[in-house]
């Protein structure tokens, strides 16, 4: 028998959630964004999951091309663009978008060659200062770009930085919009600047924020990127990590519980251990106190997390033992709570989910 610990994706709820960004952003076409091998769900799951998607959008060019290969035929995008001048002959072989934030970019495309039309996304740097061309150089970069006879169309691109939070002190999604629309005044061609904040925002944006192609990336797995829960923007988790109780360990007060004994309880206790630990992707940082689900009752880890395995109060539930069914996140208990309790973020813990880990997938519904 194989070790109780498992991550089932739920490819209905994938659906739902894409469904959930074209009524957020009606009109806009969607890149289905599945780079870090769909935020941990698997590359093949994701192509599946997002097959409604008008494009899929990732950074690893090994990705790009395993998608094709999976049989995947629509429109992909390359979020980095390419990092050597030898990439340019996959965009041209398996028919790649390349998104273009540096001079360095643009001289690799000026000396390629292409047996076929290619299309860019030319990204401006608004204010995030991570990749893009500033918005004062932008047009000699468009220029650039539109006399290479390969090149067909230029999607003009940013990316937002608090698109979670529309009043940012330091810097706001209208600032980074006023941004882009100075320096792309005069510029034709598809925009698109919506991540998933911005697409969740939509509706508070509206007089000022229009997308010809929107690229959600972690509303799309059933979390959001700050701000009100999942649920209340209507988005289902995507993963459920799951396992077992292994071991029940009665203390009383004064006993401590793992590694440094950093636990010691206050009255008596019962303590289950569950077949998961930070070697599984569980985050060895969680404290006292992070939420834990064990036969569908709300409890807390208590303890240190190890490698192998983690240690939960079962005092106020009822009827636990060895067999004990456990959500660590998913149905039940959104990612981002857990994420909050260990002091990180959602996208996180599901992309850290170790290759150990074995891979399901719940029934397929349609949510049409």
């Amino acid at each position: 028998m194989p070790r109780p610990l498992s991550a089932t994706v739920h490819l209905d709820s994938m659906q739902h959630n894409l469904a959930r960004v074209r009524a957020c952003t009606p009109g806009a076409k969607v890149w289905g964004v599945v780079k870090a091998n769909a935020y941990g769900h698997g590359l093949e799951r994701g192509m599946r999951g997002f097959a409604g998607a008008d494009g899929l959008a990732l950074i690893e060019t090994e990705g790009a091309v395993r998608l094709r290969e999976l049989g995947w035929t629509g429109p992909l995008l390359l979020l980095e663009g390419v990092f050597e001048a030898a990439d340019t002959a996959l965009l041209d072989k398996y028919s790649i978008n390349s998104a273009v934030h540096c001079v360095e970019q643009i001289a690799m495309l000026e000396q390629a060659s292409f047996s076929r039309p290619i299309d860019v996304h030319l990204k401006m740097n608004t204010g995030m200062n991570r990749l893009g061309v500033r918005p004062d150089q932008f047009a000699q970069a468009w220029k650039r770009l539109r006399a290479i006879a390969a090149v067909r169309e230029i999607t003009l691109m940013t990316h937002f930085a608090n698109a979670d939070e529309l009043e940012h002190p330091r810097l706001t999604v209208r600032e980074q919009v006023r941004r882009f629309c100075k320096g792309a005044d005069g510029i034709d061609g598809p925009r698109s600047l919506s991540n998933s904040g911005g697409v969740l925002h939509q509706a508070e944006l509206a007089a000022e924020l229009s997308n010809d192609w929107v690229r959600p990336g972690i509303m799309l797995y059933g979390g959001t990127p700050g701000g009100k829960p999942a649920a209340e923007f209507g988005l289902r988790p995507t993963m459920t990590l799951a396992s077992e109780i292994i071991g029940v360990q009665d203390i009383v007060a004064g006993d401590t519980v793992g590694y440094g004994s950093r636990f010691e309880a206050a009255a008596p206790m019962r303590i289950g251990v569950v077949a998961c630990g930070y070697a599984d992707g569980y985050p060895r940082h969680a404290p006292h106190g992070t939420p834990v689900l064990v036969d569908g009752v709300r409890t807390v880890l208590v303890g240190r997390v190890s490698m192998d395995m983690m240690t939960v109060d079962l005092t106020g539930v009822a009827g636990a033992r060895v067999g004990s069914k456990v959500v660590l996140w998913g149905a039940g208990l959104p990612v981002d709570e857990v994420a909050d309790a260990a002091g990180t973020i959602g996208y996180e813990l599901m992309c850290a989910v170790a290759p150990r880990v074995r891979m399901l997938e719940a029934d397929l519904e349609s949510h049409g």
